[in-house]
């Protein structure tokens, strides 16, 4: 079968060869455990249970995963293996299972969470780069929606990550996560089992796209929206030719994103201390747990 889940509509039979995102058809992962970096209802006391899934539909040259979204770090598993997994992550307590970058696996994640039987809540965390029809076969499989909204300037988007069409993609996308998850819902201990949460981040000398995708986001989802706003960029990947690229956001640049995020009217938001830009959060992807 062709695959055509994602943006790139690359056309790919992946039982015989690879399209844009690097992977065959076949589940591949470079690690799974319980992860504690995330935002607080997401990961909790316990930890989230996330399962990194290896290549990437979008491949941002700076990339904090790197080895798993342009590298070959990854191992085949079958369904049934992955089932196991998810309820491995169940018995250490986790308090979701976190398919962490799945846009290139949503069709066969769709058919096979069904099987799971939602024993946990299951998080959607991508990058943003989605097709709404592809979305839409996750409806009510999906609880929690943890997508990226990383630029609003196709020009970015194109000189970062080759996809020029990325916010005309991302914002039909995260219009239709809303309306599957209307509503934040969060247990008796702030755990969140349904909802969204919006991440964005900031990349050096770019903070005027940072306040126009805040705009966005308060015209088109509601100042009520979650937002994540994340200071943890640090140099990695492939950005030899992009010297804006070459350091860590600013303790200034932060601040006039949140002050605009606040200016903007936003009540629900998550922020990062600058000592978060480290490779030290990066996991170890290592084929742990898998």
């Amino acid at each position: 079968m062709k695959c055509n889940i994602c943006p790139r509509q690359c056309d790919a039979d992946r039982k015989e060869k690879k399209g844009y995102c690097r992977m065959p058809q076949e589940f591949s992962l470079a690690r799974a455990g319980l992860h504690f970096w995330e935002e607080p209802p997401i990961s909790g006391k316990n930890g989230s249970g996330t399962v990194f899934f290896s290549g990437c539909n979008l491949g941002c040259v700076y990339c904090q995963n790197y080895e798993i979204s342009h590298g070959n770090v990854c191992k085949i598993v079958s369904e049934e293996r992955l089932l196991e997994i998810f309820s491995e992550l169940q018995e250490k307590g986790a308090h979701n299972i976190n398919l962490v970058n799945p846009t290139h696996y949503a069709v066969r994640l769709a058919d096979l969470l069904v099987k799971y039987q939602k024993k946990l809540p299951v998080v959607y965390n991508s990058s943003g780069y989605d097709c709404t029809e592809t979305l839409k076969k996750l409806e009510g499989i999906v609880d929690i929606y943890l997508p990226d909204l990383k630029y609003i300037s196709s020009e970015k988007a194109q000189k970062y990550s080759m996809a020029k069409n990325y916010f005309d993609f991302a914002s039909k996308a995260l219009l239709e996560m809303k309306r599957q998850c209307p509503e934040n819902i969060y247990d008796s201990d702030g755990i969140m089992q349904k909802g969204m949460i919006v991440r964005h981040l900031i990349l050096p000398k770019n903070t005027n796209q940072s306040i126009e995708i805040l705009k966005w986001i308060a015209e088109n989802l509601g100042s009520d929206t979650a937002i994540s706003l994340m200071a943890q960029y640090t140099p990695y990947g492939k950005i030899e030719d992009y010297p804006e690229l070459q350091r860590r956001i600013t303790q200034r640049e932060y601040d006039k994103v949140l002050t605009a995020a606040l200016d903007l009217g936003f009540t629900n938001i998550f922020t990062q201390e600058p000592t978060s830009a480290t490779t030290e959060f990066i996991p170890n992807f290592d084929l742990t747990g898998v």
